[in-house]
């Protein structure tokens, strides 16, 4: 069979196994790809800030054969069939900007108090290592980032935090959306491809970002993240529904979403109200956290293909990704390479 990559691999190169130990069985080699980005002349089209000049970037595919299979049976199932699933921060975002790392949509508020900005970011330095930690239990792990997203939102309400603070927040953040993000945001929207924005973050904020940063809207984008109740005056007063972090984001949470059309003024509709989404079971996932492969859970899919993200850390990081993604970009990858994987999923558009 033909490989449905082909039409965007430049080059196919093995890497060696790091298996340690005599007479271990070694892993099987995963394929290192080079891909090309995007021509940079469609940059202007929303705010995606300076990634520089047009360059190659790896992306490893563990297992080329079962991701062929998945291509073929999604393409063939057809386009009313699949959503796209995808976490916010370092994954539509960047996870370097202007050479330093980019802020989340929690990490960019500021209250406008000093006081309440340094007890966030308290939390931050000690909770955030063990977000990451390899050695620390799921259950164990899920616990603590409880306490660190109800800890951190209890701060925001108890601190004053207001409306205002957060169009200022966003619009001094350093965050940018990673190059590729529209284009393949249009090339969803055009065929009635329903995405899904999962996070751990402030819906409230990510809203925001994609007002400023994109200047327009995409009537089949909803979000799904912690939403923030505001009184008349514009102030927080509490948050709606149960924490969402970064290990129980799924779409179980789905009723939390609003269609992002509704904050930016388009009056056309969203492609797909919350039943209808639950009924496309193809799905392409993108993250950048291994737990962010959860998202899915509550969708009984027939057919995932998931694309991670792996920014930092690579060499101690890239086994266990490449085992849990289809598809891994590495070195904060542009987008275009999930655009070209898109095309393949999707028959082509009748003209």
């Amino acid at each position: 069979m033909c490989s449905r990559l082909q039409s965007f691999i430049a080059a196919t190169i093995p890497t060696r196994c790091s298996g340690r130990g005599r007479g271990r069985a070694r892993a099987p080699k995963p394929h290192v790809l080079v891909l090309f980005s995007l021509s940079s002349s469609s940059r202007n089209r929303g705010e995606m800030g300076d990634y520089g000049p047009s360059k190659g970037w790896e992306v490893v595919v563990d297992d080329r054969q079962s991701l062929d299979r998945k291509i073929d049976a999604i393409r063939n199932a057809g386009p009313q069939k699949l959503q796209v699933i995808a976490d916010f921060d370092a994954t539509l975002t960047r996870y370097w900007v202007n050479g330093c790392r980019g802020q989340s949509s929690h990490g960019l508020l500021q209250q406008g108090n000093p006081e309440y900005d340094a007890k966030r970011q308290q939390l931050y330095e000690y909770y955030h290592p063990l977000e990451f930690s390899p050695t620390i239990p799921i259950d164990e792990k899920t616990k603590l980032m409880e306490e660190w997203w109800e800890k951190t939102h209890a701060l925001l309400v108890e601190g004053g935090l207001t409306y205002d603070d957060i169009k200022k927040s966003v619009a001094s953040a350093n965050i940018a959306f990673r190059e590729g993000v529209v284009e393949l945001f249009e090339f969803l929207e055009e065929r009635g491809i329903p995405i899904l924005i999962f996070s751990a973050g402030l819906a409230d904020i990510i809203e925001e970002v994609l007002r400023q940063k994109l200047h327009r809207s995409f009537r089949n984008i909803r979000v799904v993240s912690n939403r923030m109740e505001f009184d008349n005056d514009g102030g927080l007063i509490s948050f709606k529904g149960r924490t969402i972090h970064s290990l129980n984001k799924n779409e179980h949470a789905l009723d939390m979403a609003a269609p992002l059309h509704e904050q930016l003024g388009d009056v056309n509709g969203t492609v797909d109200d919350s039943a209808s989404v639950k009924m496309r079971t193809n799905v392409l996932l993108l993250g950048d956290h291994i737990g962010d492969l959860g998202m899915s859970d509550g969708l009984s899919y027939e057919t995932r293909v998931s694309v991670g993200f792996l920014n930092d850390n690579i060499e101690g990081s890239i086994n266990s990704y490449r085992k849990a993604f289809d598809v891994v970009y590495l070195n904060d990858a542009p987008m275009s390479g999930v655009l070209e994987l898109a095309s393949q999923l999707l028959p082509a558009k009748a003209t």
